[in-house]
């Protein structure tokens, strides 16, 4: 078997070249879409935060203590809220006009919470996006949470002084396990690998695997489809170029462009969303085996392909 000629691949790879020079629309293509895929997915997952759902509020209870909860959730920036009238007739009209959920303040709540037996707020998902859905409940408890809080706080400072009396009255063992069954315990939360938790440091690796996986197999899907659509596939068949020469000439000028690709999205998301890339070697190596597969993966499809439309 006589070994790889370098220079019969250089020539391949030259002619490849010359084409992807030539050939305004793939250097266009080449030039713009990374760039511009990168600012678009990274602005649309920058915050990951859920913001402005569009949801309705019903008061049926209408006491200063439940508008002193309405207050607190009008402040939830995950919410717009319209206020819909106490009177609810038919639940199934709740999420309509374009309502993704709705929150009711059953009547008779106020009193429930005086005499120790709250009644649960009434919430209405639109349960076909379950990650708002999740989002949403979320929120309405973290709401609710802080107006707890806020009504125990006022309990406490209208608690008589006999209370206080009896409390100092016991032993301290227990007034800490009082104390410590009435505040908020807390999670000690560590951050290791993404220290600011922020989502675009997270989504900016999912947004080079996507764009390079797009580019790569189109460019490279559509090379021998070409060649064989205009005739000199088999123009290059009758050489005497063997097949892996033709096949790895083929290969390395979209593997340098891809590799062109990667840089282009690496400098874009550190200028301009602040992302800081780490273990380089690491990421090289990643990087060149991802698009070693996907240059593989369009050129099965292109085998397989008679015309670049297929």
């Amino acid at each position: 078997m006589k070994c790889l000629s370098l220079e019969a691949v250089a020539s391949v790879a030259y002619k490849e070249f010359l084409h992807i020079y030539r050939d305004r629309r793939v250097l266009l293509l080449v030039l713009t879409l990374p760039p511009l895929f990168t600012l678009l997915f990274g602005h649309a997952f920058e915050t990951g935060e859920l913001t402005g759902v569009p949801s309705l509020l019903i008061d049926q209870d209408n006491t200063p203590r439940a508008q002193e909860f309405i207050d607190i959730i009008s402040k939830n920036k995950t919410f717009q809220w319209r206020h819909g009238s106490p009177e609810m007739k038919d639940e199934s009209n709740l999420l309509g006009h374009g309502v993704r959920a709705a929150l009711v303040i059953p009547a008779g709540w106020n009193e429930s919470l005086e005499n120790g037996d709250p009644k649960p707020l009434l919430l209405y998902v639109d349960a076909s996006d379950i990650n708002t859905a999740d989002a949403v409940e979320g929120s309405v408890r973290q709401s609710l949470g802080d107006f707890q809080l806020k009504q125990r706080d006022r309990m406490i400072e209208t608690l008589p002084e006999e209370v206080f009396e009896l409390g100092k009255q016991l032993p301290v063992q227990i007034r800490k396990r009082f104390v410590s069954m009435m505040e908020m315990w807390s999670v000690d939360r560590k951050l290791l690998y993404n220290p600011k938790s922020r989502v675009i440091d997270y989504v900016v690796p999912g947004i080079i695997g996507l764009i390079l996986q797009l580019l790569t197999v189109t460019l490279m899907a559509c090379t021998i489809a070409r060649e064989r659509e205009s005739g000199t596939l088999y123009q290059l068949m009758v050489t005497s170029l063997r097949r892996r020469e033709i096949v790895i000439g083929k290969m390395l000028p979209y593997l340098v462009v891809s590799v062109f690709l990667v840089l282009v999205i690496m400098l874009v998301s550190g200028w301009h969303f602040g992302v800081a890339f780490h273990q380089l070697p690491a990421l090289a190596l990643v990087c060149l085996l991802f698009l070693l597969c996907s240059l593989g993966l369009g050129l099965l499809i292109s085998a397989f392909s008679r015309t670049q439309t297929q």
